[in-house]
């Protein structure tokens, strides 16, 4: 259920938020939040009416992430990113704007990996956007099957080294 040898440094999860459009994103979904590092880069771009929910299926992390993020702008979910468009449904939140993840996909058998992303494509709204990183190309095709216009970056500043895949909706 983790998939990196380290948390995630603050650097990756800056570089991954910097040009996403948080002053008009009021739902935003966080996948495989882990500790908590980007969640907390999150809640300081979000907008003071925006909405995040967060899914963390690892039991350990669910409950250090409760703890931490006392925000009523915040929902912590303890079920599986495949159910990203039930929960949108069940808090009356309609489409995310911007989905963010860190799950380690390459980790995951191809249906699950699939699934997961096809959920994250579904639930954006008609200009949303799809963050990932991973560590290898290995779901690059995967991805932009899912996805349209997938830009992919690289940073040096996380151990190890990461891609970050920002992509659009697929229409």
């Amino acid at each position: 259920m983790v998939g990196a040898l380290s948390p995630s440094s603050r650097s990756l999860g800056a570089r991954m938020i910097r040009d996403l459009d948080f002053e008009n994103a009021r739902v935003v979904v966080e996948l495989g939040p882990g500790t908590g590092v980007f969640t907390g880069l999150i809640l300081e771009k979000m907008h003071p009416d925006a909405t995040l929910m967060v899914f963390e299926l690892n039991d350990l992390f669910y409950d250090q992430l409760k703890n931490k993020f006392d925000d009523p702008r915040v929902h912590i979910i303890h079920d599986t990113a495949e159910k990203i468009e039930e929960y949108l449904g069940q808090y009356n939140l309609g489409k995310a704007d911007l989905v963010i993840s860190s799950l380690p996909l390459t980790m995951f058998p191809t249906d699950l990996r699939v699934s997961i992303l096809q959920a994250s494509n579904r639930s954006l709204s008609e200009y949303g956007k799809y963050v990932q990183f991973q560590y290898s190309l290995i779901a690059k095709k995967q991805i932009q099957h899912v996805f349209k216009d997938v830009k992919i970056g690289f940073t040096v500043k996380n151990f190890p080294p990461a891609f970050i895949f920002t992509c659009k909706k697929q229409q």
